[in-house]
């Protein structure tokens, strides 16, 4: 070992065990690190896999994702809200500073703004012309399942589509769990009705499925159940399932698309609008009668309208 070194690891030695490198964000400890906890025994060279590992979790604590602009409750448009992200140069420059000084250092996340990919003057300009639209219905008495049609309608409602993009249902609605606030609901599992948590949600993507249909948009994937099911007419429907079937179409039009959708008092509709210059070609889908859908009973003659 060079003299060097061996003073660069005596200098470690007899720093106190406070003198570290603290990241901070707005006032609250994110992370912190030794000299002792990068180097390695060859002066001056530092263990960088380490430093990677170290500022990817940096990374995942400090990130705010910008929020895209949406349509609010009342028609409005609610303005959308910048996010950032950790500036992995400017943080190596100032971890190179500590790591080769002495002392402690508290530092401010240094972090670079992100944009919402969807801003207020796009979502005016093609929530104008409709060219696609569904409606369903559903017995609003069954509160659960009720509860959950509208929460995963919430999930889709102003989402855009720009073109050549796909959207997936599961990965814009995310994993139907009681953490997430969805309830157990009547679902339809290998042929049998049974209960499970999220169901109805399958009438969310049913609904979609036909709008989009309805408006030309090219299907990628979609799957229908073991069984028929009373909301839509026969082979109409789509199901889906986290980790499981999925509803994907992609938008081949040369305009966005943005999706409307809207779950309560027993009608689940979505809405397809675009701007005035969008060229699409609709397609004749036959709609449902407005007819409450009959809710059949399962073993445990709890009333169920299936998934």
């Amino acid at each position: 070992m060079s003299v060097v070194s061996l003073l660069f690891l005596l200098l470690q030695e007899n720093e106190p065990d406070n003198n570290n490198l603290t990241i901070m964000q707005e006032g609250k400890v994110m992370t912190s690190v030794s000299r002792s906890e990068h180097a390695l025994d060859v002066f001056p060279l530092l263990d960088m896999d380490k430093y990677e590992q170290w500022v990817d979790m940096l990374d995942r604590k400090t990130y705010l994702e910008a929020q895209n602009a949406r349509i609010g409750s009342s028609g409005q448009i609610v303005p959308g809200q910048n996010g950032h992200r950790l500036n992995r140069r400017k943080l190596l420059e100032q971890y190179y500073a500590y790591m080769y000084g002495t002392g402690s250092a508290s530092i401010e996340a240094p972090w670079y703004p992100t944009y919402p990919k969807v801003d207020t003057e796009l979502l005016a300009a093609i929530r104008v012309k409709p060219i696609g639209y569904y409606v369903t219905y559903f017995n609003s008495s069954n509160k659960n399942r009720s509860h959950n049609i509208a929460l995963a309608s919430k999930a889709i409602d102003s989402a855009v589509v720009f073109p050549g993009e796909t959207f997936s249902f599961n990965e814009v609605v995310g994993m139907r769990t009681i953490d997430r606030g969805y309830k157990r609901a009547g679902v339809i599992v290998r042929g049998e009705l049974s209960e499970g948590v999220g169901g109805g949600i399958c009438q969310v993507s049913s609904t979609l499925f036909n709008a989009i249909d309805r408006a030309g948009l090219q299907i990628v994937k979609r799957y229908s159940h073991s069984r028929n099911v009373p909301y839509v007419l026969p082979g109409r429907d789509a199901t889906v399932s986290w980790g499981g079937p999925d509803f994907v179409f992609e938008n081949a039009y040369n305009q966005p698309i943005l999706i409307r959708a809207y779950g309560s008092g027993g009608r689940m509709t979505v809405s397809i609008f675009s701007s005035e210059l969008i060229e699409y070609k609709p397609r004749n889908v036959p709609s449902i009668s407005n007819r409450l859908p009959e809710e059949t009973k399962d073993s445990l003659h709890n009333p169920v309208s299936g998934d």
